[in-house]
Protein backbone atom coordinates (compact mmCIF):
# COMPACT_ATOMS: atom_id res chain seq x y z
CA UNK A 1 0.00 0.00 0.00
CA UNK A 2 1.37 3.36 -1.00
CA UNK A 3 0.75 6.25 1.37
CA UNK A 4 -0.06 9.46 -0.51
CA UNK A 5 -0.98 11.97 2.20
CA UNK A 6 -2.56 12.39 5.62
CA UNK A 7 -6.25 13.29 5.59
CA UNK A 8 -8.37 14.73 8.38
CA UNK A 9 -11.33 13.08 10.08
CA UNK A 10 -13.73 15.76 8.72
CA UNK A 11 -12.57 14.92 5.19
CA UNK A 12 -13.20 11.21 5.75
CA UNK A 13 -16.61 11.86 7.31
CA UNK A 14 -17.50 14.11 4.38
CA UNK A 15 -16.72 11.30 1.92
CA UNK A 16 -18.54 8.70 4.02
CA UNK A 17 -21.67 10.87 4.26
CA UNK A 18 -21.62 11.61 0.53
CA UNK A 19 -21.71 7.87 -0.16
CA UNK A 20 -24.60 7.35 2.27
CA UNK A 21 -26.74 10.42 1.60
CA UNK A 22 -29.14 8.62 -0.75
CA UNK A 23 -30.40 6.51 2.19
CA UNK A 24 -33.84 6.98 3.72
CA UNK A 25 -32.54 8.44 7.00
CA UNK A 26 -31.90 11.70 5.16
CA UNK A 27 -35.07 11.88 3.11
CA UNK A 28 -37.02 14.36 5.24
CA UNK A 29 -34.34 17.06 5.27
CA UNK A 30 -32.32 16.12 2.22
CA UNK A 31 -32.97 19.45 0.56
CA UNK A 32 -31.91 21.38 3.68
CA UNK A 33 -28.52 19.74 3.98
CA UNK A 34 -27.75 18.64 0.44
CA UNK A 35 -25.37 21.52 -0.20
CA UNK A 36 -23.33 20.58 2.89
CA UNK A 37 -22.88 17.09 1.52
CA UNK A 38 -22.36 17.65 -2.18
CA UNK A 39 -20.28 20.82 -1.86
CA UNK A 40 -18.45 20.21 1.42
CA UNK A 41 -16.15 22.84 2.89
CA UNK A 42 -13.98 20.85 5.29
CA UNK A 43 -12.26 24.05 6.52
CA UNK A 44 -15.57 25.15 8.08
CA UNK A 45 -15.82 23.77 11.64
CA UNK A 46 -19.59 24.35 11.90
CA UNK A 47 -20.24 22.45 8.67
CA UNK A 48 -17.95 19.65 9.80
CA UNK A 49 -19.96 19.28 13.03
CA UNK A 50 -23.22 19.10 11.07
CA UNK A 51 -21.88 16.51 8.66
CA UNK A 52 -20.64 14.41 11.59
CA UNK A 53 -24.07 14.53 13.24
CA UNK A 54 -25.77 13.61 9.96
CA UNK A 55 -23.46 10.65 9.43
CA UNK A 56 -24.02 9.51 13.01
CA UNK A 57 -27.74 9.17 12.31
CA UNK A 58 -26.91 6.11 10.25
CA UNK A 59 -23.32 5.17 11.01
CA UNK A 60 -22.61 6.41 14.53
CA UNK A 61 -22.58 2.81 15.74
CA UNK A 62 -19.80 2.08 13.25
CA UNK A 63 -17.69 5.16 13.84
CA UNK A 64 -17.69 4.78 17.64
CA UNK A 65 -16.00 1.41 17.36
CA UNK A 66 -12.92 2.89 15.70
CA UNK A 67 -10.02 3.54 18.11
CA UNK A 68 -9.63 7.16 19.21
CA UNK A 69 -6.07 7.30 17.85
CA UNK A 70 -7.07 6.29 14.31
CA UNK A 71 -5.15 8.27 11.71
CA UNK A 72 -6.51 8.55 8.19
CA UNK A 73 -4.47 8.42 5.02
CA UNK A 74 -5.13 8.75 1.32
CA UNK A 75 -3.50 5.64 -0.12
CA UNK A 76 -3.05 3.65 -3.31
CA UNK A 77 -3.70 -0.06 -3.40
CA UNK A 78 -0.87 -2.07 -4.96
CA UNK A 79 -1.22 -5.57 -6.49
CA UNK A 80 0.25 -7.33 -3.44
CA UNK A 81 -2.38 -5.66 -1.21
CA UNK A 82 -5.34 -7.44 -2.80
CA UNK A 83 -4.80 -10.66 -0.88
CA UNK A 84 -4.91 -8.70 2.42
CA UNK A 85 -8.22 -6.90 1.89
CA UNK A 86 -11.29 -8.31 3.63
CA UNK A 87 -14.93 -7.43 3.03
CA UNK A 88 -16.92 -5.97 5.90
CA UNK A 89 -18.54 -9.01 7.62
CA UNK A 90 -22.23 -8.17 7.62
CA UNK A 91 -25.60 -9.00 6.08
CA UNK A 92 -25.53 -10.90 2.77
CA UNK A 93 -21.74 -10.88 2.65
CA UNK A 94 -21.67 -13.53 5.38
CA UNK A 95 -23.56 -15.93 3.12
CA UNK A 96 -21.35 -15.18 0.14
CA UNK A 97 -18.11 -15.38 2.12
CA UNK A 98 -18.72 -18.85 3.55
CA UNK A 99 -15.98 -18.47 6.15
CA UNK A 100 -13.37 -16.46 4.22
CA UNK A 101 -13.91 -12.72 4.03
CA UNK A 102 -10.82 -12.08 1.91
CA UNK A 103 -11.95 -10.05 -1.08
CA UNK A 104 -10.35 -12.32 -3.75
CA UNK A 105 -12.03 -15.39 -2.16
CA UNK A 106 -15.40 -13.68 -2.04
CA UNK A 107 -15.14 -12.60 -5.68
CA UNK A 108 -14.11 -16.11 -6.72
CA UNK A 109 -17.21 -17.48 -5.02
CA UNK A 110 -19.36 -14.94 -6.83
CA UNK A 111 -17.85 -16.12 -10.12
CA UNK A 112 -18.08 -19.84 -9.47
CA UNK A 113 -20.98 -20.56 -7.11
CA UNK A 114 -24.70 -20.71 -7.72
CA UNK A 115 -26.75 -18.84 -5.17
CA UNK A 116 -30.47 -18.83 -4.57
CA UNK A 117 -33.16 -16.62 -3.07
CA UNK A 118 -32.18 -13.23 -1.67
CA UNK A 119 -28.49 -14.02 -1.99
CA UNK A 120 -28.94 -14.51 -5.74
CA UNK A 121 -30.68 -11.14 -5.99
CA UNK A 122 -27.85 -9.60 -4.01
CA UNK A 123 -25.23 -11.09 -6.34
CA UNK A 124 -27.15 -9.82 -9.37
CA UNK A 125 -26.88 -6.27 -8.04
CA UNK A 126 -23.12 -6.64 -7.56
CA UNK A 127 -22.78 -8.00 -11.10
CA UNK A 128 -24.84 -5.11 -12.47
CA UNK A 129 -22.60 -2.65 -10.63
CA UNK A 130 -19.54 -4.39 -12.10
CA UNK A 131 -20.75 -3.79 -15.65
CA UNK A 132 -21.62 -0.20 -14.79
CA UNK A 133 -18.11 0.46 -13.41
CA UNK A 134 -16.53 -0.84 -16.64
CA UNK A 135 -18.16 1.88 -18.73
CA UNK A 136 -18.89 4.76 -16.35
CA UNK A 137 -16.44 6.98 -14.49
CA UNK A 138 -16.48 6.75 -10.70
CA UNK A 139 -14.43 8.97 -8.42
CA UNK A 140 -16.10 7.88 -5.20
CA UNK A 141 -14.18 7.06 -2.04
CA UNK A 142 -13.58 3.67 -0.42
CA UNK A 143 -12.79 3.46 3.31
CA UNK A 144 -10.47 0.80 4.70
CA UNK A 145 -9.29 0.20 8.27
CA UNK A 146 -6.20 -1.59 9.53
CA UNK A 147 -3.32 -1.64 11.98
CA UNK A 148 -0.63 -0.52 9.55
CA UNK A 149 0.10 -0.58 5.82
CA UNK A 150 1.48 -4.14 6.01
CA UNK A 151 -1.14 -6.18 7.86
CA UNK A 152 -4.69 -7.08 6.66
CA UNK A 153 -7.23 -4.36 5.99
CA UNK A 154 -11.03 -4.45 6.24
CA UNK A 155 -13.39 -2.52 3.99
CA UNK A 156 -15.34 -0.20 6.29
CA UNK A 157 -17.34 1.35 3.44
CA UNK A 158 -17.41 0.13 -0.15
CA UNK A 159 -17.91 -3.66 -0.12
CA UNK A 160 -20.16 -3.63 -3.19
CA UNK A 161 -17.92 -1.39 -5.27
CA UNK A 162 -14.70 -3.21 -4.40
CA UNK A 163 -16.18 -6.62 -5.20
CA UNK A 164 -17.82 -5.32 -8.37
CA UNK A 165 -14.57 -3.77 -9.58
CA UNK A 166 -12.52 -6.90 -8.88
CA UNK A 167 -15.09 -8.95 -10.80
CA UNK A 168 -14.04 -6.89 -13.81
CA UNK A 169 -10.26 -6.73 -13.28
CA UNK A 170 -7.46 -5.98 -10.82
CA UNK A 171 -6.66 -2.86 -12.79
CA UNK A 172 -10.18 -1.47 -12.39
CA UNK A 173 -10.08 -2.07 -8.65
CA UNK A 174 -6.76 -0.29 -8.26
CA UNK A 175 -7.56 2.72 -10.39
CA UNK A 176 -11.30 3.42 -10.24
CA UNK A 177 -11.68 4.78 -6.70
CA UNK A 178 -10.01 7.07 -4.21
CA UNK A 179 -8.97 5.03 -1.16
CA UNK A 180 -8.79 6.35 2.40
CA UNK A 181 -7.41 4.07 5.09
CA UNK A 182 -7.74 4.49 8.87
CA UNK A 183 -4.75 3.04 10.73
CA UNK A 184 -4.36 2.47 14.46
CA UNK A 185 -2.16 0.15 16.56
CA UNK A 186 -5.36 -0.54 18.54
CA UNK A 187 -7.57 -1.45 15.57
CA UNK A 188 -8.00 -5.00 16.92
CA UNK A 189 -10.23 -3.44 19.62
CA UNK A 190 -12.81 -2.70 16.91
CA UNK A 191 -15.35 -5.42 16.10
CA UNK A 192 -15.25 -4.26 12.47
CA UNK A 193 -11.61 -5.32 12.27
CA UNK A 194 -11.54 -8.26 14.66
CA UNK A 195 -14.75 -9.94 15.79
CA UNK A 196 -14.56 -11.66 19.18
CA UNK A 197 -16.47 -11.68 22.47
CA UNK A 198 -14.70 -8.62 23.88
CA UNK A 199 -15.17 -6.42 20.81
CA UNK A 200 -18.79 -7.49 20.38
CA UNK A 201 -19.52 -6.76 24.05
CA UNK A 202 -18.16 -3.25 23.69
CA UNK A 203 -20.25 -2.79 20.54
CA UNK A 204 -23.39 -4.03 22.32
CA UNK A 205 -22.86 -1.62 25.22
CA UNK A 206 -22.46 1.34 22.89
CA UNK A 207 -25.56 0.34 20.92
CA UNK A 208 -27.67 0.09 24.08
CA UNK A 209 -26.33 3.38 25.43
CA UNK A 210 -27.39 5.26 22.30
CA UNK A 211 -30.44 3.24 21.31
CA UNK A 212 -33.14 5.67 22.47
CA UNK A 213 -31.31 8.92 22.02
CA UNK A 214 -28.00 9.57 20.29
CA UNK A 215 -26.78 12.99 21.31
CA UNK A 216 -24.00 12.94 18.71
CA UNK A 217 -26.55 12.40 15.93
CA UNK A 218 -28.86 15.23 17.05
CA UNK A 219 -28.46 17.76 14.25
CA UNK A 220 -30.66 20.25 16.12
CA UNK A 221 -28.12 20.56 18.92
CA UNK A 222 -25.36 21.24 16.42
CA UNK A 223 -27.56 23.78 14.65
CA UNK A 224 -28.31 25.66 17.89
CA UNK A 225 -25.07 26.78 19.55
CA UNK A 226 -26.86 28.34 22.52
CA UNK A 227 -28.68 25.12 23.31
CA UNK A 228 -25.49 23.13 22.96
CA UNK A 229 -23.62 25.49 25.31
CA UNK A 230 -26.36 25.37 27.92
CA UNK A 231 -26.47 21.62 27.72
CA UNK A 232 -22.71 21.30 28.06
CA UNK A 233 -22.72 23.51 31.17
CA UNK A 234 -25.50 21.62 32.84
CA UNK A 235 -24.24 19.09 35.36
CA UNK A 236 -27.55 17.27 35.13
CA UNK A 237 -27.39 17.02 31.36
CA UNK A 238 -28.78 13.92 29.77
CA UNK A 239 -30.43 13.06 26.48
CA UNK A 240 -33.96 14.01 27.57
CA UNK A 241 -32.95 17.43 28.90
CA UNK A 242 -31.01 18.12 25.71
CA UNK A 243 -34.12 17.58 23.64
CA UNK A 244 -36.11 19.91 25.90
CA UNK A 245 -33.44 22.60 25.63
CA UNK A 246 -33.38 22.29 21.86
CA UNK A 247 -37.17 22.57 21.61
CA UNK A 248 -37.21 25.59 23.89
CA UNK A 249 -34.65 27.42 21.77
CA UNK A 250 -36.76 27.44 18.63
Amino acid sequence: MKIIRRVTEPEVISEFLRNEFYQGEFHNDREKYEHLVLDADITNAAENALRRALLFRRRGHMWRELPADTQWWHVEIEPEDLSKIRVFPRAQWRKVADGSFLLPDVVQRIRSQRFSGKTREFISKVQALSYQLRVDSDNSCILLIGIDEIRPMTILEGNHRMAAALLASHNLLQNRFRIMCGLSPHMRESCWYETNFTTLLRYARNRIRNFWYDREADVRLISMPDAKTIAAQSSSYDGVSAQKIARGSK
